[in-house]
């Protein structure tokens, strides 16, 4: 019931990957490291995911009806992240109903940007067409400078649309895709959001990296793994805050979008 992707068995070696078919040194249980689930290798359909950091791996199991077997690279410090979370220690509690399902904060440097900027990211769902995404809203806390220049402007959508990011008009209907960049979700738990690298056949690069990988609802995990992508949404400071109930942040985003100061992108799941 086992499935190792040809990816994951050129990372482990063909011997190690006839053992873990053969069942010699794979678990009979486990918790899915997509949906946080228990499973079961000998009762149902399932994925080996392999973590690579730059001096360590980490080998991992997924219902396959979750992810598919894959490499997921990592850093070095988000590997450890994801080791943690998987012995249970980085697990953070999740918020009750009827709280928001939303990650606490988080912030990072952006990449793209010269000027140092925190950015706070927000995660909820957002109903389109009669159905639930997963979401994540960014914003930085002051305005953005284009690099190289030092002036008081905000070019934060600007630089963002060069990149592939979208105006949003209307909130009702999904953002396109942009190519190259995905969110990195790994042991159930958010990483980063992930830009191309900038050069051919690199690893892509952390827009976006959390100082401590941030805990997501089962709701929006659910919803991710489901639909492999998450809309990304992106507008400048004091434009949506931090909104104690989903319905408040889509009307935030509704305002935003109204007054030509939100863009938006889907993305796919890097990873778990």
């Amino acid at each position: 019931m086992l499935d190792v992707s040809d990816d994951v068995r050129a990372e482990i070696g063909e011997a190690e990957a006839e053992r873990l078919l053969a069942g010699e040194n794979a678990p009979g249980s486990y918790d899915c490291t997509s949906c946080r689930t228990p499973g079961d290798t000998t009762a149902e359909p399932t994925s080996t995911v392999l973590f690579v950091g730059e001096e360590t791996a980490v080998l991992a199991f997924a219902h396959a009806r979750c992810i598919p077997s894959q490499v997921v690279p990592l850093s070095e410090e988000q590997l450890q992240g994801a080791v943690r979370a998987i012995s249970g220690e980085a697990r953070q509690p999740e918020p009750a109903a009827p709280a928001v399902p939303a990650a606490p904060s988080g912030s990072a440097a952006p990449r793209p940007e010269q000027r140092q900027a925190v950015l706070g990211v927000t995660c909820g769902q957002v109903f389109i067409d009669d159905t639930l995404y997963p979401a994540i809203v960014v914003e930085p806390t002051g305005p953005i400078a284009r690099p190289g220049t030092d002036g008081p402007g905000d070019d934060f959508l600007p630089l963002l649309i060069e990149q592939g990011f979208l105006p949003v008009t209307e909130v009702a209907q999904p953002p396109a895709q942009v190519p190259g960049w995905s969110v990195l979700l790994a042991m159930g738990q958010l990483h980063a959001i992930l830009m191309p690298p900038a050069s051919p056949g690199a690893q892509p690069v952390a827009w976006w990296q959390a100082h401590q990988a941030l805990a997501v609802t089962d709701g929006w995990r659910t919803a991710a793994a489901k639909g492999h992508k998450v809309l990304v949404y992106a507008a400048p400071a004091g434009s949506i805050g931090q909104q104690p109930r989903e319905d408040l942040l889509r009307e935030a985003l509704e305002k935003a979008a109204a007054g030509g100061v939100l863009v938006a992108a889907a993305m796919p799941l890097a990873g778990t």
